[in-house]
């Protein structure tokens, strides 16, 4: 296969460690940090109704984390879509020996990420719109937040964004986040990549992990039983996008937001973390999300995990067949300008 040059992306595609059906690609934006792309080509049988004919879907994963969820993939693919995979610089795929994640001080250094991935799926700056296939950006937890505030600056670009347990809120309260951030931008100041103390008990692992009582088996190097440390900058960062999404985003294109019923954020382990978000306060991320835009459907998953799509079968098969159904009106029913003309007199 012959090289191909976009956005700066000059590697070709080579196997991938999630095995058959799965290919990668480094990116290499400009001046930018190495990240790395998947695509899922497998032979899983397409449905018959496929709500996202004609669609692209990227992904991106949040802290800690990489791409290995290979049962999405093949979700996206049955309905008919081409679906990616972003392991951001300085993690996962992208992680080089040595590495820190989450070495930036702004979310938006991201961008050229997100931007050297769309160029090779066919939907960077300059694609012809006439040929465009349809755009849905899915977040998980921090890959969440990048991506709404991504969507929010290059709205014409995108068509529906789906997020499963974004970290749009901090785990207290707003008032909690906006009296933290001047003390820890004194410290991104002085000390902006040297990591915070840890605070993970490890239970998120302890319940997706085959290795303990969940059934996923993945890179412990990528995706550590107790989550990196967090760097100050980057913390800041994640602060002022939660601020900016707190001031409305704004967003005029549908979003769904997957989430559990319920938190369980005690230190100690208790059967109920099992059936619970470890990571996220659900209630303030619900509330937090209605000021994404006015196209906003929030959905509680009982008993859900974190990773709504690592959650228990038979808790991930209501998630994957409520974003089926939220997909079918998203994409395929159009939105309100499509809708406009036919409802005029009513």
């Amino acid at each position: 296969m012959a090289a191909e040059s976009a956005g700066g992306t000059t590697a070709e595609w080579s196997p991938d460690v999630l095995g058959s059906g799965f290919e990668q690609r480094v990116l290499a934006p400009d001046g930018a940090p190495p990240s790395t792309l998947v695509r899922y080509r497998g032979s899983s049988r397409r449905w018959w109704r496929r709500p996202a004919v004609g669609t692209d879907v990227l992904y991106v994963h949040g802290w800690s984390d990489y791409f290995f969820q290979r049962p999405l993939a093949e979700f996206w693919h049955r309905a008919g879509a081409r679906f990616h995979a972003l392991d951001l610089h300085g993690f996962g795929r992208s992680l080089a020996p040595g590495q820190v994640p989450g070495e930036v001080v702004s979310l938006d250094e991201y961008d050229p990420d997100i931007e050297a991935a769309l160029a090779l799926m066919g939907h960077g700056r300059d694609a012809a719109d006439e040929r465009r296939r349809r755009l849905l950006v899915l977040g998980h937890s921090t890959g969440g937040l990048i991506l709404s505030l991504w969507a929010a600056r290059n709205a014409s670009r995108v068509d529906a964004v789906v997020l499963n347990s974004p970290w749009l809120e901090f785990q207290a309260s707003e008032m909690a986040r906006r009296a933290m951030a001047p003390l820890l931008g004194a410290r991104a100041r002085f000390f902006p990549h040297v990591p915070l103390p840890g605070i993970d008990p490890g239970h998120y692992a302890r319940t997706v992990s085959a290795e303990h009582d969940g059934e996923w088996v993945y890179n412990a190097a990528w995706r550590p039983e107790k989550a990196f440390a967090l760097p100050p900058a980057f913390l800041g960062a994640v602060f002022a996008g939660q601020e900016r999404i707190a001031r409305g985003l704004g967003l005029g294109l549908p979003v769904l937001v997957l989430l559990s019923d319920r938190s369980y954020l005690l230190p100690q382990w208790s059967p109920d973390a099992a059936a619970a978000d470890v990571a996220i306060n659900v209630d303030a991320v619900a509330h937090r999300a209605l000021s994404l835009g006015e196209n906003v459907t929030v959905v509680r998953i009982r008993g859900a995990l974190h990773d709504v799509f690592l959650s228990p079968a038979e808790v991930r098969r209501r998630a994957y067949a409520r974003m089926a159904a939220w997909t079918a009106g998203a994409l395929r029913l159009g939105g309100p300008e499509a809708w406009a003309e036919r409802v005029d007199g009513l």
